[in-house]
């Protein structure tokens, strides 16, 4: 382990390659039930589909360079409590001597490769928009950072961690950007960190909270109307814990019970894949997980609400490339599938509180970006979450938007710190535009 960072090259050995071969050629499938689609689960004739190609048809050392083209480094990073854990992460700076600092964090199904689209552009110069200097981590357990070895490694301990590799790398001051476990780790970052370090932050995933008549009272009255005048608020609540119970099958598991499943995540290649599949396409937006991007898929309108059945079944092209690329990079994990999943497990408390709590309000600037196909949150619930400054709602995106649509998130991102937007100017010295 080092001190200092350390360039990062992916290579995985031959001989794991072999062995995921070897289970792939082995696998044995369940059986289905007729006309079933995606009511009971992944359909057996897109994994069928998808573990062929994974087996014959993808090329995992194509995926292995072009991985390593990305500036990619590890770092060790002191925890209290909790030793020192080997940070992987990508860092890119940009050409602008102005740039601001930004640190971009993923979330669970998702990795640094999250960053891949939207770092040419966040990086570039321009006279119209900011540039940025860019870290997107793995997280802890994630892709190829460490993993935490005990029990208990929660949301202070994540913001600690991110926040130390920040100012390792000299940036003392910086904005932050996240979704799924981005913003839920983002709460707490911007909580422990507002001001001193922490000058702003953007979500993709405004997972709010019910306001309460002390903390909200504004929000908790405008709520208290709504429930009388907002068709949409009204639906959108009574619809919301059918939906609950019916898309989150696999946070429960994750939350109570992660060692159990992840056997099968570390086991069976096949296990894992029908595990995260299912999740892809249940939160992005028609997106063709396609070598070349182009194929369209047939999905059903927007889960969120109401929610329809989801059907007629997924249609794939020959090349599911990009979505074997994450996949593998589970697979291919430091530490194993299992080790992301217990994130669930830490941040709820084995399930005992709700994962999306927040430790508390923050004065920082927040921009919003809403994406349709996205879990929906009443949108006037969004100010307990922080200041918000900035909203910002989309035609077409999902839970991905990085990947699915990165000039949406971009555009904003840039319209928030971009002169004229409500957070220009926030990191002192740091604009983002070069004199």
């Amino acid at each position: 382990m080092s001190k200092a960072p350390r360039p990062f090259k992916l290579a995985v050995p031959d001989a794991d390659l072999d062995v995921l071969h070897q289970k792939l050629e082995l696998a044995r499938f369940p059986d289905e039930l007729e006309g079933a689609g995606w009511e009971y689960g992944t359909p057996l004739a897109d994994m069928k589909r998808l573990t062929e190609h994974w087996k014959n048809g993808f090329n995992w050392r194509k995926t292995e360079a072009e991985i390593n083209k990305l500036p990619m480094f590890t770092r060790d990073i002191e925890v209290e409590g909790f030793g020192t854990l080997n940070v992987h992460f990508v860092h890119q700076v940009s050409d602008v001597r102005n740039a601001i600092p930004l640190l971009f964090v993923h979330g669970w199904l998702g990795s640094f490769l999250e960053v891949r689209k939207i770092l040419p552009m966040l990086t570039a110069g321009g006279e119209d928009h900011p540039s940025f200097h860019v870290v997107a981590p793995s997280l802890p357990g994630f892709a190829f950072s460490e993993a935490p070895h005990k029990p208990g490694f929660r949301g202070p301990q994540y913001a600690e961690l991110l926040n130390k590799l920040m100012l390792s790398l000299g940036y003392d001051e910086y904005v932050y950007q996240g979704g799924d476990w981005g913003h839920i780790i983002g709460k707490h970052a911007a909580f422990q960190y507002a001001h001193k370090h922490i000058k702003a932050w953007h979500t993709n995933m405004p997972w709010s909270i019910r306001p309460t008549f002390m903390e909200f009272p504004l929000i908790y009255i405008r709520t208290f109307l709504a429930f009388f005048f907002d068709k949409a608020f009204k639906e959108l609540i009574a619809s919301a814990p059918l939906q609950m119970a019916r898309k989150t099958g696999y946070l429960k598991v994750q939350s109570t019970r992660p060692q159990t499943l992840g056997y099968s995540l570390a086991d069976s290649p096949v296990g894992l894949l029908g595990w995260m599949y299912e999740k892809f396409v249940a939160g992005s937006d028609n997106y063709p997980w396609t070598e070349d991007e182009g194929t369209s898929m047939s999905l059903p309108p927007s889960p969120f609400p109401p929610s329809p059945p989801l059907s007629p079944p997924l249609r794939l092209s020959p090349s599911p490339s990009f979505l074997l690329e994450w996949i593998s990079i589970y697979y291919f994990s430091r530490a194993g599938p299992t080790a992301s999943t217990r994130i669930y497990y830490e941040m709820s408390g084995g399930g005992q509180w709700a994962i999306g709590r927040s430790p508390g309000w923050t004065t920082i600037p927040l921009g919003v970006s809403y994406f349709p196909r996205e879990i929906p949150f009443p949108r006037i619930w969004v100010g307990t979450i922080g200041n918000v400054v900035v909203e910002s709602e989309h035609d077409k995106g999902g839970h991905f938007p990085a990947f699915e649509v990165p000039e949406k998130l971009v555009a904003d991102v840039r319209a928030m710190f971009g002169r004229g937007g409500p957070a220009h100017g926030v990191v002192p010295g740091k604009d983002g535009y070069d004199g």
